[in-house]
């Protein structure tokens, strides 16, 4: 972050100083008091089951200089009515100064599936022509998003910033702290339809982040999505669109997919044709098209030109665990851990992935769990998942937990039986099976909503148990 007095810290916060206001913060903000360093702010955020300001001993400890907190403490501090909001402050004052003093560019993305690969696609393509902050993990909302833009500095050129919604009005305030140069739109979906209350709702949502576009800017969408690119109507100011119809802007021609389930594409940009360049993904699944299209199109968007899109796309690998992470183990079983998260399109475009990579030739196993926040349509998701297990011809299927347990009746009533679709209760008979299960040669995916706990399993067969 860039040094801020006490004082700056306070005006950015409308917070009331306790401290010496020349007191200076030069090193990173942070809500965890063990990440605190020399002349750290710790953010003393109130929660569920811990309140950071019993950390501020800690975090001094480690040498934070100031604390941004609720009330008053044992340490120099700046005291707000809501911590939380102060720190979506202080961010946008960051900004503000930060695009005044120099020629940072700001791109948010959102989306119901793509958005974590597709800030990771984007900022390895960014990186070699500039200082990039990317989110780490899934920094996405009201806190994550605020703590990524504090992590730029003077010399950063790109901030790159993941935008997630549960509600109306969620990427309204992310925007109102970070109002985007670029603005990415990938997919209405059904994640977290149960809390949207239904789909038109999500793409209301999600809309918001193309009005919540900073003067002049770019919105982004996707054309292959008929929600996403309807919101071109409330664009205030330019559109581009990606996709693989003939009409998008920044396009895939001559899809094809390897044996590993990468897919292949010659990319084409409207107003460099008739030039063409290849792109070889080493992401697996056909869905990471629509990523890297989006990616790509944000890249030219902000100065890239589309022949260095394309040759950092040829050498961008998945760097967010548990994403479509694939370990080939000695013992010849291909595992591919996509246990992060889970809806329906991300569950078909996995399954699809497992179909393609097993082919004729080696045994197809599917380990998957439950499908959270989708409300009362729940039960029907899971049921067609079952389904499409049988339709791909999935020669076994695993179904963990109760939550997860349509996907076992959908998989029995669309005619899969005996052996070939198993139910076990949790996690740990899940191991349990597979360890009797598993052949050499079979490739296996493990996906889940995250709250379900199947990564544990992911990291097991993976032969990556993290404590």
């Amino acid at each position: 972050m860039i040094e801020l007095t006490a004082a700056e810290v306070a005006a950015a916060t409308g917070g009331r100083l306790v401290a010496d206001p020349d007191v200076r913060v030069t090193g990173s903000v942070v809500v965890d008091s063990r990440q605190a360093q020399a002349g750290s702010l710790f953010v003393a955020l109130p929660g569920e089951h811990v309140d950071g300001h019993d950390f501020v001993p800690v975090a001094v400890g480690n040498g934070a200089a100031l604390v941004l907190a609720s009330r008053e403490v044992d340490a120099p501090a700046v005291v707000v009515g809501d911590v939380q909001a102060a720190l979506g402050a202080l961010a946008r004052e960051v900004l503000r100064r930060l695009r005044a003093a120099g020629d940072v560019q700001v791109v948010g993305i959102t989306g119901s599936v793509g958005k974590t690969t597709t800030k990771d696609l984007l900022g390895q393509l960014l990186a070699p022509h500039g200082r990039t902050v990317v989110p780490r993990g899934s920094f996405n909302n009201e806190i994550g998003l605020p703590l990524t833009v504090l992590e730029a500095d003077a010399s950063t050129r790109y901030l790159v910033l993941e935008m997630g919604a549960s509600g109306i009005g969620h990427l309204t305030y992310l925007t109102q702290i970070a109002p985007p140069d670029v603005s990415v739109v990938l997919a209405v979906g059904s994640a977290h339809l149960g809390e949207f209350g239904g789909i038109e709702a999500v793409a209301t949502a999600k809309s918001e982040i193309v009005t919540g576009l900073a003067p002049g800017g770019t919105a982004v969408l996707n054309a292959d999505d008929l929600r996403v690119v309807a919101m071109a109507d409330v664009a205030p100011g330019p559109v581009v669109t990606f996709g693989t119809i003939p009409a998008a802007d920044v396009r895939a021609e001559n899809i094809g997919m390897d044996r590993s389930g990468c897919a292949s594409f010659d990319l084409r940009v409207r107003g460099a044709e008739p030039v063409t360049h290849p792109v070889q993904l080493r992401l697996v699944g056909e869905h990471h098209i629509s990523n890297a299209l989006a990616a790509a199109a944000a890249a030219i968007q902000v100065g890239l030109d589309p022949q260095a899109v394309a040759a950092g796309l040829n050498e961008a690998p998945a760097i967010s665990p548990h994403r479509m992470a694939v370990t080939q183990r000695a013992d010849g079983i291909t595992v591919i851990d996509d246990s992060y998260n889970a809806n329906p399109d991300s569950m078909r475009a996995a399954l699809k992935a497992l179909a393609v990579m097993a082919g004729r030739e080696r045994r197809s196993v599917a380990v998957l769990g439950e499908m959270r926040e989708l409300g009362p349509d729940s039960r029907a998701a899971h049921d067609e998942i079952g389904r499409l297990v049988v339709r791909l011809n999935i020669k076994l299927l695993v179904v963990v937990g109760e939550g997860a347990g349509g996907i076992h009746d959908g998989a029995t009533q669309e005619g899969s039986w005996g052996d070939e679709t198993r139910f076990v209760p949790d996690v740990e008979a899940a191991s349990a099976l597979l360890r009797d299960e598993l052949l050499p040669g079979d490739v296996v995916l493990v996906k889940s909503s995250n709250g379900s706990g199947l990564w544990r399993l992911g990291d097991e067969l993976a032969g990556e148990v993290r404590a």
